[in-house]
């Protein structure tokens, strides 16, 4: 696999035209791959959009649903049902209602034995680890196709936050986080960075006018997650009109 750790940003006008964009992308990593496919989805308000367009008749058609296997980036220890749980986000957008049930790999939060998030990572670090079929990360042969991210206000990415010990871990590939940096305080579970950047693209998806600060420090290179996070191959930031800080220029 070609390495770039350069990022590619895009504009688009509206949120709308974020999901539209952000749909091509991954159908296009997709239609690269004519074996199995991974893709790691993300939580937040911007990617729902997103799943819900995956579902539509326009876009449904053009995704080989039983061949792509659907991972998550980072999960809140919550139990499915909860709000606040991003699979369970997805799942109600569009993968209950398109992609086989065996094709979905939720982070185990709710079961009778989840008492700590480090138990759950190191169900999920199995899980991803069987399904890549080793142990340690060949650069070579990246775990997921298409690796979706978002950017909180602090300059989070997945449950990665600044100045917390996760941020610097490179044996593990999934860690529990006992508590957030921001809302909602509860116990988390996420990818490292290594298992993030085993991917042939990276796509960033931020919008709305309340990421303009934290977009201002992370273009002014703040060494925050969201910098860090970069894929071996590709690494995309699309971002919407409303959510560029004033004088930016692309």
């Amino acid at each position: 696999m070609t390495t770039s750790r350069e990022r590619e940003i895009i504009t688009v006008a509206d949120p709308a035209a974020l999901a539209k964009a952000a749909a091509e992308r991954l159908i296009a990593r997709i239609a690269e791959n004519d074996g199995r496919v991974a893709v790691c989805l993300t939580g937040g308000s911007s990617p729902k959009v997103l799943y819900e367009l995956l579902a539509t008749p326009e876009y449904r058609p053009n995704i080989p649903w039983d061949r792509v296997h659907w991972f998550i980036g980072d999960e809140r220890l919550v139990p499915r049902k909860d709000k606040l749980h991003n699979m369970s986000m997805a799942r109600q957008a569009f993968l209950d209602r398109c992609a086989p049930a065996a094709n979905v790999h939720p982070i185990p939060t709710d079961t009778a034995d989840i008492k700590d998030p480090d138990k759950s990572a190191a169900l999920y670090e199995n899980e991803l680890m069987a399904f890549y079929g080793a142990e340690q990360l060949d650069p070579a042969r990246p775990l997921f196709d298409l690796v979706l991210m978002g950017v909180g206000p602090d300059g989070h990415t997945a449950s990665l936050f600044p100045g917390y010990p996760a941020i610097e871990q490179t044996a593990r590939w999934v860690v529990g986080v006992p508590k957030a940096n921001v809302e909602p305080f509860v116990p988390r579970v996420t990818l490292t960075l290594p298992p993030l950047a085993s991917c042939r693209e990276m796509l960033f998806e931020i919008s709305d006018h309340s990421k303009r600060a934290i977009l201002t420090r992370l273009f002014a290179g703040e060494n925050l997650p969201a910098n860090r996070a970069r894929s071996l191959g590709e690494t995309v930031w699309l971002i919407d009109q409303a959510a560029l800080p004033e004088g930016f220029r692309g």
